[in-house]
């Protein structure tokens, strides 16, 4: 199969890329390498996927003539490219253009172009709201431009597999972790503090938000169990993650206890946006699905610290 994949120099969509590569199915990636973080980073992804056979396009969907790049034969095309996260340094117009006219360009390259046996929108979690614990057909209540801007892409993926018009699904991801996890992110900023006796930037009150931490195996495993099931999965959405919940303390205590170290907190302001809890209520794709998430906390960030650990010169000089 002939399979395309937004924003593949990314965290989670060179994880994808890699397994489908390794499975034995043609991958071609794009990525804008965006600096929303270190673009160094994104390019060892991208030299990595490319020593493996991995064709990857420096491509921007929302500037960028995507035609003339890509082919018109995509079987099926992974969407993970947007404009991640809550920071305060990105603008409403940052989601607005990355989120969502972003996916409506590449929407228009496929309408006309290309016809996959499947588009898969990659969502998040965050399009519930500040309670995670949602099933699929619950209604979304998204408090952070991040999810209001991917609920609206999302439905604009959606409104085209209810008109007829392609295959589509959604799906819900839930706290993501693992090997290449963006600096700016939990678990990637703790085992930095811990290893070089730094201050952990903790946000007031987040001790005791809760997550459902799913471990990037068990995440790529549910999103390819979409493949060869698309009259069950078009215009349908999945939960993505784990039934295990942990409080961000709980994270940190485990992070501590690996590393064999204590670290120590910088206090700041709560962040505005941030969620509660995240617990994935995963029934309808273990039915549908097949998908089993297995990877334990201590086991997932283990990996993940082995990474970081073999990475760190390339963190020093991002």
């Amino acid at each position: 199969m002939k399979v395309l994949i937004t924003g593949i120099a990314g965290f989670i969509g060179s994880h994808v890329a890699e397994k489908l590569n390794s499975l034995g199915h043609n991958v071609i990636g794009i990525d804008n390498f965006s600096d929303y973080y270190s673009v160094s980073l994104k390019k060892k992804n991208a030299e990595t996927l490319s020593n493996q056979g991995i064709k990857v396009i420096s491509l921007d969907l929302c500037i960028d003539n995507i035609a003339q790049a890509l082919p018109s034969d995509i079987d099926y095309i992974f969407h993970f490219a947007a404009q991640p996260g809550i920071s305060k340094h990105s603008t409403f117009e940052d989601y607005l253009t990355n989120n969502i006219y972003a996916t409506k360009n590449l929407l228009n390259y496929i309408l006309r172009y290309t016809i996959p046996k499947m588009f898969v929108n990659i969502g998040t979690s965050s399009i519930y709201g500040l309670h995670a614990t949602c099933a699929e057909h619950e209604d979304p209540k998204p408090i952070s431009n991040y999810g209001v801007t991917k609920l609206a892409a999302e439905q604009l993926v959606l409104s085209k597999a209810r008109l007829g018009e392609l295959k589509a699904c959604s799906l819900r991801l839930y706290s993501v972790y693992g090997s290449r996890e963006r600096p700016d992110k939990l678990f990637t900023k703790l085992i930095d503090a811990g290893m070089h006796n730094r201050k952990f930037p903790l946000y007031e009150g987040s001790l005791n938000h809760l997550r459902s931490f799913t471990h990037i195996t068990d995440i790529v495993n549910g999103i390819i169990s979409v493949m060869g099931k698309e009259k069950v999965c078009n215009k349908e959405v999945f939960n993505i993650g784990t039934e295990a919940e942990y409080s961000t303390k709980e994270g940190i205590e485990t992070v501590e206890k690996l590393l064999n170290t204590h670290i120590d907190f910088d206090i700041l302001p709560p962040r505005l946006g941030d969620q509660k809890r995240t617990n994935a209520n995963i029934n309808k794709a273990r039915k549908l699905l097949g998908y089993d998430p297995k990877i334990s906390l201590e086991e997932g960030l283990k990996e993940q610290i082995a990474w970081y650990k073999k990475s760190i010169l390339l963190f020093k000089n991002s």
